[in-house]
């Protein structure tokens, strides 16, 4: 970490520019700071997640360091709001609403491949895929997720197959 200029940390909230998993990094924008907010993998992390979708609105604890400002932990993630046209009739199976008796399933990531955009998991005690798209993944403030990730998925029956319709981190429900 760069050295800090200012010892007390502040609190902001702003919308994720960009974040990059692979990198390791990304960048908030707030209106309460002048500058880019760096936030690293790390402190993502500590917050339960390993990536973060673009748009999101994020509450931080930040402080000013010789480079610029740093998240020094993350408050709260709110997914970035869905566009949905409620006139629309070729919504996509795995964008439609289910009824919240639906319930969280334990999972984990068989892959998913950001480029492609999709992937599957596989729910705990049932051998069957589940179709995960990274549409899914957006809609709950996530980006990308790796092999062998626990994750919480809601899902329903499609025209092929099992549809992930919700997908939440691990640690969000285990704590």
């Amino acid at each position: 970490m760069a050295d800090i200029v200012e010892e007390e940390s502040k609190e902001v909230s702003g919308h994720v520019k960009w974040f990059d998993a692979t990198r390791g990094f990304g960048f908030v924008l707030s209106d309460a700071v002048e500058r880019d907010i760096l936030l690293h993998v790390n402190v993502l992390r500590n917050f339960g997640q390993s990536s973060i979708a673009e748009g999101s609105l994020v509450q931080l604890r930040v402080v000013r360091s010789s480079r610029g400002f740093q998240a020094l932990e993350i408050l709260s993630i709110q997914a970035p709001e869905a566009v949905q046209d409620d006139a629309a009739t070729d919504v996509p199976e795995f964008l439609r609403s289910v009824d919240d008796d639906v319930p969280y399933e334990p999972a984990r990531v068989k892959w998913f491949d950001k480029g492609k955009g999709f992937g599957f998991a596989n729910v705990f005690g049932n051998p069957e895929d589940v179709f995960i798209h990274a549409e899914v993944l957006r809609r709950c403030g996530l980006a990308d997720l790796a092999p062998g990730e626990a994750v919480c998925i809601r899902s329903t029956d499609g025209q092929r197959g099992r549809l992930a319709v919700e997908v939440r981190p691990w640690e969000h429900f285990s704590a």
